[in-house]
């Protein structure tokens, strides 16, 4: 179970990456939908390995990847000529990797206990 777990995390942070390249990605008719992207994005991937790694050494590692992954991610769109480059989709990402550490505090450890 826990392998197929962290299989889905790292899809889901693959998936990521294909939308911040991809020359078209979803668009949603709201606004700032762009940031709220970013936000809930990077929220649940940190949320996710929050959740398979309960110490606080790893959480801080993928804290860490997932935010440097949001900032390199827009430097490399800043560069690709079809997609901008964005330092408030910067700070969508850390605060979207900040809120998902935070609200994995809420899940009793009983349940990520489950995932391993």
């Amino acid at each position: 179970m826990r392998m197929l777990c962290v299989a889905a995390g790292w899809t889901l942070a693959a998936v990521i990456v294909w939308l911040s390249l991809t020359p078209s990605p979803p668009q949603i008719d709201i606004e700032q939908a762009d940031k709220l992207g970013h936000f809930a994005g990077y929220g649940t991937l940190m949320f996710w390995f929050c959740l398979l790694y309960t110490r606080r050494a790893p959480r801080i590692a993928y804290a860490l990847l997932w935010t440097g992954m949001g900032i390199g991610l827009e430097f490399i769109q800043g560069q690709l000529g079809y997609r901008t480059y964005e330092v408030y989709d910067m700070y969508a990402n850390t605060l979207g990797v900040l809120l998902g550490w935070t609200v994995s505090f809420a899940i009793p450890m009983g349940f990520t206990q489950k995932l391993r």
